[in-house]
């Protein structure tokens, strides 16, 4: 009664919170005793503490020092310095290639160089990226289509580029004109946009970008800041891996290498048989320092890139049902009950996702006995210090002893993750809040304040 009755005083402090759904566990690692619950095997909408799943899967699976590669091959022969055949730049899922927080930042210079000093000075054939390696299906059926196209939701194909983002700069006029797209970052010629995104008195981005991967046409809505010159959003690259070739073509003919072919791409597995040699491999960054920048960020590319790989690790093309298959029976055979859950994705937009403090409870205390306990860790955000855990519990008796996942969407608030108490005790928590009906920092205010009082009546 005293734990019911512990959640009941700080949800009747929250006269918003009344009528939402809240689910809780916090575990004791060293004692295995329950120090408090609530509806812990209630399955609540995740939003990102999904990433947890993702992460977790792959770390435990490849290990923290894996390192995904990204071959380049061509076709053909090689005679006098000159490339009788096409180029293949072969899509593995690495989400860093060009990414602006994790990898190589001159990686096309450092491709280019690689290529000459292979004898390839001439092309006589395409430049092609091949995106074969996931199922063709770049947008998840489960999000809703409010949220394909901005940068947060973006087509995922087997090749990423530029963290798949577009930078639009819009012009801002008096308030209630309508903004005008200017220009684009990354430049892409045949892009065309209808804006009616409105100018108005406000100081944040209000627009969203709807359109779909592969198509150069974009819907800009919603509202910026009126009275700028410019104001820039994001949105979502329509074909990164076109991109990607088009940019290698133009640094190859920037480092003395003739390319007289076309520029293009595939998305599926080549049926010719044409006879590939591979000339040299990209390999990504450490998979802790991708993991580490996923949770961090709470980056959902990343997130449904390393979700996609899973899919690959079963036989045939790889589909989202595969990665969701992937991952229920590797964690079944490991003692973490998924069969209740529902997965749709590996970043937490589909709303359809529901998980429980339970399952939470179960993988965070396996991962925690992993080989790759330490890595899978420091990946998460600290309170008080990092990440998206920077104002979570920040100057409370908590501050900087929790590493948790954070999850927000509309309407739902979660935490999932390990508090690190002074006397060496571990405890396991989630705490999750769905169907509210009040602001994000409303529901945050409320796990702090019942975090602490677990922490003040157990310690």
């Amino acid at each position: 009664m005293f734990k019911l009755l512990l959640i009941l005083s700080i949800l009747s402090s929250t006269p918003e919170l009344q009528d939402a759904n809240v689910a809780t566990l916090v575990y004791d690692y060293q004692t295995g005793d329950t120090i408090d619950a609530y509806r812990a095997n209630c399955v609540i909408p995740p939003a990102s503490t999904i990433k947890l799943l993702t992460t977790a899967t792959i770390a435990d699976h490849l290990g923290s020092d894996y390192q995904i590669t990204t071959p380049i091959t061509y076709s053909g022969y090689i005679e006098d310095n000159t490339l009788h055949g096409n180029l293949y730049i072969e899509g593995r899922g690495d989400p860093t290639l060009g990414s602006q927080y994790v990898g190589d930042s001159l990686l096309l210079q450092h491709w280019a160089e690689q290529i000459y000093n292979a004898g390839i000075h001439n092309i006589n054939g395409s430049i092609v990226a091949d995106v074969s390696y996931f199922d063709v299906e770049a947008t998840n059926p489960a999000w809703i289509w409010q949220d394909i196209g901005n940068y947060y939701a973006p087509g995922i194909q087997s090749l990423s580029y530029k963290d798949n983002t577009m930078k639009i700069t819009l012009g801002s006029g008096a308030v209630g004109s309508l903004a005008k797209v200017l220009r684009t970052d990354p430049t892409i010629p045949e892009m065309q946009f209808d804006s009616y995104t409105r100018c108005e008195n406000i100081s944040y981005d209000g627009a969203y970008v709807y359109g779909m991967p592969y198509s150069n046409y974009r819907y800009i809505a919603g509202k910026i800041p009126a009275n700028r010159s410019t104001f820039t959003i994001k949105g979502d690259l329509p074909n990164p891996a076109l991109l990607l070739v088009t940019d290698l073509a133009n640094t190859l003919i920037t480092n003395g290498i003739s390319v007289n072919g076309d520029i293009t791409f595939i998305t599926k597995q080549d049926t010719t048989k044409t006879t590939r040699t591979l000339l040299f491999q990209h390999k990504s960054a450490p998979l802790s320092e991708i993991i580490r920048h996923t949770n961090h960020k709470s980056d959902n590319l990343y997130a449904e890139m390393l979700y996609r790989i899973l899919g690959t690790r079963q036989e045939g093309s790889c589909t989202i049902n595969q990665s969701t298959n992937f991952i229920r029976t590797y964690w079944g055979e490991r003692g973490v009950d998924l069969s209740s859950a529902r997965i749709m994705d590996g970043c937490g937009l589909a709303p359809q996702d529901a998980i429980s403090p339970k399952m939470y409870i179960q993988l965070l205390r396996y991962m925690y006995e992993s080989p790759n306990k330490e890595s899978f860790i420091a990946s998460l955000p600290c309170s008080g210090k990092s990440g998206t855990l920077k104002s979570f519990l920040k100057n409370t008796s908590l501050h900087g002893r929790v590493y948790a996942k954070s999850g927000t969407i509309g309407g739902t608030k979660n935490y999932a993750g390990y508090i690190f108490l002074p006397d060496g005790r571990v405890w396991i928590f989630a705490v999750m809040i769905n169907s509210a009906n009040c602001s994000s920092r409303t529901m945050q205010n409320a796990i702090e304040k019942y975090l602490l009082d677990v922490y003040t009546r157990n310690t």
